[in-house]
């Protein structure tokens, strides 16, 4: 069950598709593996054998300080045995979901990064990144939508909700011009959803 609730929490982001937001954008990659998913490029995890416990055995006996520091390798190596490394995949499929965090309280939202579907073959990568241009105002905004409005309104009640606790009014501020005030939610909501909110 608690799987289950996992896979489904990774894809909550599709939700956004049916939002008051804005359709996000799908950016397409095809070439060498360079997209990572979300920091690393795509991998897997696979045991330790007997070389790499023997040279891990011996990194932690040479290490200053380590407590296996001046130990035999040979005879401490089968400790590291089940231990497991990142390995590059050769050909297969990986993918992250919408990354997120909360800074300083339960509803302050913050964008790590976006998701995306990878196919990699031979060091070779498709990658489809789902993002939006203004995207930590497009994400963060969504996620408070999203987990911290109360569902039991309708969504133009939630998008005002929204509006007066999250606010994403921005000013930009450019040498010798004066000061200009942005509402990002009039960039990353569908345009029903801002005509009631303006007066």
């Amino acid at each position: 069950m608690r799987k289950l609730r996992y896979f489904f929490e990774q894809f909550r982001w599709l939700k956004a598709y049916t939002s008051p937001f804005k359709t996000p954008s799908v950016g397409l990659y095809i070439g060498k593996a360079v997209v990572g998913v979300p920091y690393f490029l795509p991998r897997k995890w696979v045991r330790f054998n007997r070389e790499d416990c023997l040279k891990k055995a011996t990194e932690d006996c040479q290490r200053l300080g380590h407590v296996k520091y001046g130990f035999d390798p040979e005879s401490i190596a089968h400790e590291y045995t089940g231990w497991t490394k990142p390995v590059p995949i050769t050909i297969g499929f990986s993918y992250c979901g919408l990354g997120w965090k909360t800074k300083w309280h339960s509803d302050d939202f913050r964008h790590e990064w976006n998701p995306v579907f990878s196919f990699v073959f031979f060091g070779w990568q498709i990658a489809m990144t789902v993002y939006h241009k203004h995207q930590s105002h497009y994400w963060e905004s969504w996620l408070y939508y999203e987990y911290a409005t109360d569902k039991t309104k309708t969504k133009y009640e939630r998008i005002e909700q929204c509006r007066k606790k999250a606010p994403q009014t921005w000013t930009s501020h450019k040498h010798g011009e004066e000061p200009v005030k942005i509402d990002y939610y009039t960039k990353i909501l569908k345009s029903k959803y801002l005509k009631p909110l303006i007066h």
